[in-house]
């Protein structure tokens, strides 16, 4: 079989792409619950092999958790039940893990999730610790089975803002992207 030049082109720079950023792992489709443990499994393998210290990993993972969990609910694109779809991607530039998750988002449901990301990004510290208490006790759980801790979570374990864009799709739906930053230097 001949693979056309267009076609081996494109693979030598998604492949010089995922290099240079430091991707380990990237991943588009289904989201599952059993693909969530494939991938964090990939991931505590990876960062044996680099040798990291147990709170990096401890941290890293329990975002990545965080991260695919929401994906695999919260996707607009919903596969079954059981699944939605999206893009994942994991790596590690520097002192700093990044995970990068998309998924579309329809227009009913972009306020609230905008509003939620711009409450979590303007919070202090101390302001997020009380946001998760309240959450943990009021919280109501959603029509997708999550109680709004996630996004809350992974600032409060990275000590980070969350970046994020919404890239219209059509008249329906956005394409929500979440990169999330771990620096190794600041873990406490």
């Amino acid at each position: 079989m001949n693979l056309s030049f267009k076609f081996i082109k494109s693979v030598s720079n998604i492949y010089e792409e995922m290099v240079s950023n430091g991707f380990s792992i990237v991943y588009l489709g289904e989201f599952s619950q059993d693909i969530t443990l494939m991938f964090t499994s990939m991931a505590e393998s990876d960062m044996e092999k680099r040798s990291e210290e147990k709170s990096i990993k401890k941290k890293v993972f329990h975002v990545l958790v965080e991260t695919l969990q929401n994906l695999y609910r919260h996707s607009d694109e919903i596969i079954d039940s059981e699944a939605g779809n999206g893009l994942f991607i994991i790596g590690k530039k520097d002192d700093i893990y990044y995970i990068i998750t998309s998924n579309k988002v329809s227009k009913v449901h972009k306020p609230n999730l905008e509003k939620a990301l711009e409450e979590v990004n303007n919070a202090s510290k101390e302001e997020l610790k009380e946001m998760y208490k309240k959450q943990i006790n009021e919280g109501k759980i959603s029509n997708k089975g999550g109680a709004g801790l996630g996004l809350i979570d992974i600032a409060r374990k990275t000590g980070e803002k969350l970046s994020y864009q919404f890239l219209q799709i059509d008249a329906n739906y956005f394409f929500f992207i979440l990169e999330v930053e771990i620096n190794a230097k600041k873990i406490d």
